[in-house]
């Protein structure tokens, strides 16, 4: 129990490191990392909470494929970027005082695992019985994304076969207009030899 509290300790130190980083770092590159390790932390975190499926779709889209996605995006940005001086108090402020809010709202919550919680007492019991009457699967995680909740993790995975595709089709698109970019800028160079 104490080893647990300290890593999520740990954990959320870290987290708050990254978010007091993203809201001091200048730069697109860098905020792009750091989002990614953000994700990477969180995945950690999911898996603290004995959430594996979540932790692996956030390490996966999170810091994976979004990451893939603002690195392809930047490619069309200009390659300097202007400074912007603007305060970030007032965003700073905002997210403390929204993540002050969810902290005060956690407090109504049932603690993890409590037997009378409401979830434990309504779906749970036929989930468990479900599993080994109904399906013969033995992990009750795997029977629940596979079977129960098939439609849904399905569109989870078209989800994310499309932002990955959508990745490839940008980085293609993005080489040809390098290649077309190139061709002119030489076209013009050998007119004005």
């Amino acid at each position: 129990m104490i080893s647990e509290l300290v890593i999520n300790a740990f954990l959320v130190t870290v987290m708050l490191g990254i978010g007091i980083a993203l809201l001091r770092t200048r730069t697109v590159i860098f905020t792009v990392v750091l989002t990614s390790a953000y994700s990477l932390i969180a995945a950690l975190m999911f898996i603290t909470l004995d959430a594996v499926d979540v932790a692996f779709t956030e390490a996966s889209v999170g810091a994976g494929i979004s990451t893939i996605l603002f690195l392809a995006a930047m490619a069309y940005l200009p390659k300097e970027e202007e400074e912007n001086l603007n305060s970030q108090i007032l965003p700073a402020i905002s997210c403390m005082v929204l993540g002050g809010i969810l902290i005060w709202c956690s407090y109504d919550l049932p603690e993890i695992g409590l037997l009378s919680s409401p979830i434990h007492q309504h779906i749970v019991p036929d989930y468990i019985m479900g599993t080994r009457d109904d399906i013969d699967i033995p992990n009750i995680v795997t029977a629940v994304l596979a079977s129960y909740r098939g439609y849904d993790t399905f569109g989870e995975t078209i989800v994310v076969f499309t932002a990955g595709v959508a990745v490839l089709a940008l980085l293609k698109n993005n080489t040809k207009a390098i290649k077309q970019n190139n061709n002119k800028s030489k076209k013009k160079v050998g007119k004005h030899a």
